[in-house]
């Protein structure tokens, strides 16, 4: 079946955002702390900020601080998007060959739609992608199929039509639930050998190999 549209997840898939999501942590350990551990901070990227503040700064929900921590990560995390954040290698030419060929793309990720949208705007993106939804944009996110589903109502396309990129098992999970192919990628935050156990339509090693799954 030929294929009318692609979402892409955006940590890890569309971009390498952990460096700035590294420097936010630092912003809030103590003076002289060791730089966080990069490859600790992706895998954790791929997870959620829950998983970012216990990596970075020992802190877990239940912790009477939590929640005024994690609104100062934030805080600085906008402040310092576009710092380091780029997209992943090959990623840009794909988008190329995508609208070379009339096909639209969007963005599903659980990141905050607000953080999301500048992500793309510091990539000089947002004005390409035909949609993106965040994790605050409904009431459920991945890995339900919610996101999906309401991404291809906004391009009106319809879900079988689309195919869903990203780096992640809960992102093959929302695409299978939504009723398409689902895409893991091998240059994102988990291992490839760990990618490949999550019943993916496909591993892409780079991102120029997401062209000959929509022909």
């Amino acid at each position: 079946m030929t294929r009318e549209a692609v979402l892409f997840d955006l940590d890890g898939t569309l971009a390498n955002t952990a460096p700035d999501l590294a420097l936010a942590l630092m912003a809030l350990r103590p003076p002289g702390s060791p730089p966080v551990d990069p490859e600790r901070v992706r895998r954790a990227t791929a997870v959620g900020t829950v998983a970012l503040l216990r990596e970075g700064l020992g802190l877990e929900p239940d912790m009477a601080d939590y929640e005024a921590t994690r609104a100062a990560f934030l805080a600085h995390y906008q402040r310092l998007i576009g710092t380091a954040t780029e997209p992943n290698a090959g990623m840009i030419e794909v988008l190329d060959a995508l609208e070379a060929r009339g096909l639209p793309w969007g963005v599903v990720t659980n990141k905050p739609e607000h953080l999301a949208a500048r992500v793309l705007a510091a990539l000089g993106l947002n004005g390409r992608a035909r949609c993106l939804v965040g994790g605050d944009t409904l009431a459920r996110r991945k890995p339900y199929p919610d996101p999906l589903l309401h991404a291809c109502r906004l391009m009106g396309i319809a879900p079988d039509r689309c195919i869903y990129v990203g780096d992640d098992e809960g992102d093959i999970e929302a695409a299978h639930a939504a009723g398409m192919p689902g895409l893991a990628v091998a240059f994102g935050y988990a291992p490839p050998d760990e990618a490949r156990r999550w019943g993916a339509d496909g591993l892409l090693i780079t991102p120029a190999e997401l062209l000959a799954f929509l022909d």
